[in-house]
């Protein structure tokens, strides 16, 4: 048999142009892709495929957990202030006891005996030691200056003696839950 010189086109050979001659190197087409070191080329390509979805993996973990601690957070926050709110309607439908109590225990009847108005007494206290603890705080102005965030001016009179914006009477306090102003206190205030 006669060898010819052609060398016929294998597919996926890069294709040899006239005059170029092709030297056999000895590689064959499935260890082209390999480096001179050894390390195949695409292993690179395939690393840095599962890295990249590791990352995208680790940010979608990292962004869930902030998301989760925000969520937790307002769900806490939310309970605290339904529970101040709760707690506010509360007391507010027992202020007209506590004031109740008030008036009774101001008026000095001769008529009452020692231990009707003691037990009166201790009733008002536990009442108002019972909103202490609920952290209620009485406002009960007399001698400040008015400021009409917290008190409620019901009249105003001249009197000497006092500055102008003085509070000279306090008909019924005022009560604030922590910071949350419930009723304003009912004042009578001096004009100058």
């Amino acid at each position: 048999m006669t060898q010819s010189n052609e060398r016929h086109h294998t597919p996926g050979a890069p294709a040899s142009s006239p005059g170029e001659s092709l030297v056999d190197t000895g590689v064959s087409p499935d260890t082209a892709t390999s480096l001179p070191d050894g390390r195949d080329a695409t292993a690179p390509q395939e690393v840095s495929a599962p890295a990249r979805e590791r990352d995208e993996f680790r940010d979608l973990l990292l962004r869930k957990t902030a998301e989760f601690d925000n969520y937790r957070r307002r769900v806490e926050r939310e309970k605290r202030d339904l529970a101040d709110h709760v707690a506010g309607e509360l007391i507010t439908e027992l202020l007209p006891v506590v004031d109740d109590f008030t008036r009774a225990l101001s008026v000095g009847s001769a008529d009452a005996p020692d231990s009707f108005r003691q037990g009166v007494e201790l009733i008002h206290r536990r009442l108002l030691d019972a909103l202490a603890k609920r952290g209620v705080t009485v406002l009960a102005p007399l001698g400040e200056l008015f400021d009409p965030h917290v008190h409620e001016a019901v009249s105003r009179i001249p009197a000497e003696g006092h500055a102008d914006g003085e509070i000279v009477a306090v008909y019924s306090p005022g009560y604030l839950l922590g910071d949350r102003l419930l009723r304003p206190a009912r004042v009578q205030v001096a004009t100058a």
